[in-house]
Order: structure tokens, then sequence, then C-alpha cells
């Protein structure tokens, strides 16, 4: 199994934990980021490690061939020098080197190709954790709406049932009513002060008090009358004179 595919499995695993824990997509989404960069992290590791393995069977390879080269060029000088069982020896040797350096080669060559697999899954799963950071914000921000639309509907649902605006129009018709009865007793209030002042005045008028007004009232025009009386004579009396 890739690494890439190795990652989607462990990721889906910690996906649906996560949502069967029913915890807040914010939470999920920066802890999976978090979990992808620690997953793609260990998968550097592993990338090193496997070209470091490359680069040693490359070394080897390069060292057995080169081993079973110098063995060759020594058998063609016990050769030159008439020493055929050096030169058998030294062929042995040179065998030996080449059989490992052909070996080594082998799987340096299959080591490399599955680096280079490696190095694309691991640029893959990077391009693909990349993405996942830039639309976690937009994940986070969907799920807030979504979250605070589930509330408002929840709200206007309970209230549906309730009736809590039933009990809200009570109470307003319930403050009208009061106020009208208040507006009814400052009304009253006065009427009564107005009955009570012209009752006052009626009792002065047909009261002692009243006709004492009217006493005086008369003897004031009696006395006019009286003195309009006496000028009119005195009158009189001088032009008889």
């Amino acid at each position: 199994m890739g690494i890439w595919d190795n990652f989607k499995r462990v990721f889906k695993s910690n996906i649906n934990a996560a949502i069967s824990k029913a915890e807040d997509p914010q939470k999920i989404l920066e802890q999976t980021i978090i979990d992808m960069n620690e997953q793609l992290l260990e998968n550097k590791k592993a990338v090193a490690s496997a070209i470091a393995d490359e680069k040693r069977l490359e070394r080897q390879y390069q060292e057995n061939q080169a081993l079973a080269t110098d063995w060759e060029n020594k058998a063609i000088l016990a050769v030159k020098s008439s020493r055929d069982d050096l030169a058998k020896e030294a062929l042995v040797r040179q065998k030996e080197y080449q059989d490992y350096s052909v070996q080594f080669k082998q799987q340096f060559e299959l080591q490399h190709q599955s680096v280079e697999k490696l190095k694309d899954s691991l640029r893959q799963l990077q391009s693909k954790i990349e993405e996942a950071s830039r639309k976690k914000n937009i994940l986070i921000a969907r799920a807030k709406r979504a979250e605070a639309q589930k509330k408002i509907s929840e709200t206007m649902g309970s209230m549906s049932n309730n009736s809590a605006f039933d009990a809200f129009d009570r109470m307003a018709n319930k403050v009208d009513q009061m106020e009208a009865e208040a507006s009814a007793a400052v009304e009253l209030e006065d009427l009564s002060g107005t009955a009570s002042l012209e009752k006052q005045f009626k009792e002065l008028e047909s009261g002692p008090k009243g006709a004492e007004f009217l006493l005086e009232d008369l003897k004031a025009k009696m006395k006019a009358q009286e003195g309009s009386t006496v000028a009119v004579a005195q009158d009189s009396g001088s032009k008889s004179s």
C-alpha cells in the first residue's frame, strides 16, 4: 500500500471517529490539519530513509564494480607475468565481485523506482494537505453558518410550540387594559373634583353666607336710592327760591 493510500485510510478513520463523537467541526478540521502535517512528516522520514537505502545500494554497486575491475586488471597482470595460477585466483575474485555488483545494481534500480514513486506520492500528499489548509477556513465558516441557522430554526420551533408569542400578545393586551383603567381613574377623579366645586358654590348661594351677600346688596341699593331722592329734593328747593 502506497503512502497516499495509507494516508487516506488513516485520515478517513480519524474523521469517522471525530464525527461519531459529534465534536465541534472547527476543532475537527483544525485537528485534522495537524494530523495531516504530522503524517506528512512521518512520510517524509520514510521517504528520506528510502532515499538513503537507494544511495547505499548505489554505492555498494559501484564499490563491487570497482573491485571486479581491479581484480580483472590483476588477472591481466598475472597472465602477462606468466602466473596463470594467480590469474585464476584473480578471475575468481573478479567474478565474485562482478556477481555482487550485478545484484547490487538490480537492487539499486528497483530501489530507485520505488523512491521515485514515493516522491510522487509525497508530493501528491503535500499538495492535498495544502489544499485542505486553504479550504479549512471556508469549511469552518460554512459550519458556523449552518450551526447558527440550526439554532435559529430550533428557537423558532420552540417559540411556536410553547406559544411564546401568544404569551407576549396576552401581556401586551394586559398592559393596554392597565393603561385604559389608569386613564379612566384619572378622568373620574377630575369629574369628582368638578362636581365638588359646583356643590360648594351652590352651598354658598343657598346657605346663610349667600343670604348675607344678598342682604348687603339690597342695603347698598336702598342707600343709593335714598341718596338719589335727597339730591332731587335739594335741586327742586333751589329752583323755587
